[in-house]
């Protein structure tokens, strides 16, 4: 038995699997900066008040873990509409790669420097790159 996977398929697990690779980073550098700052794991005090004094460089990954559970959802929604409505749009497999080296970027500069210019011009690039992925899947729905 043979099934044919949709191309468009391969960015979206990327983008996944990187996703996890945030969390893990998270955890490995969160965790022992809490723990040398002696934090206090109470329920009543807010987690942003829990974190507020680690350093930055620390805050920085959990920073843009939050920031790949926002934007990318407009890449997830359009490319798994491509999937079924046009799967073999090699258009939107190029722009839906450039979306996830773009977004791989974002992350690395922002939890390694955080040079805000550099993530401001990669998230408007990847933005682009978004536009285009959502503009294929219009096309694939609408018949435009």
């Amino acid at each position: 038995m043979t099934s044919t996977v949709s191309p468009i398929l391969q960015p979206i697990v990327a983008l996944l699997i990187w996703s996890l690779v945030m969390w893990l980073w998270i955890l490995v550098t969160r965790l022992p900066a809490m723990m040398a700052q002696k934090v206090v794991l109470d329920p009543n005090v807010p987690p942003k008040d829990l974190t507020r004094n680690l350093p930055a460089r620390v805050r920085w990954k959990a920073d843009n873990y939050n920031h790949l559970m926002e934007a990318p959802t407009l890449f997830y929604a359009a490319a798994l509409v491509l999937a079924f409505a046009d799967p073999g749009n090699g258009v939107a497999v190029m722009a839906a790669w450039a979306y996830v080296l773009l977004r791989v970027l974002h992350s690395l500069v922002q939890a390694l420097i955080n040079h805000i210019p550099s993530r401001l011009a990669l998230f408007v690039l990847s933005t682009g790159a978004l536009a285009i992925v959502v503009w294929q899947a219009a096309r694939a729905v609408f018949a435009v």
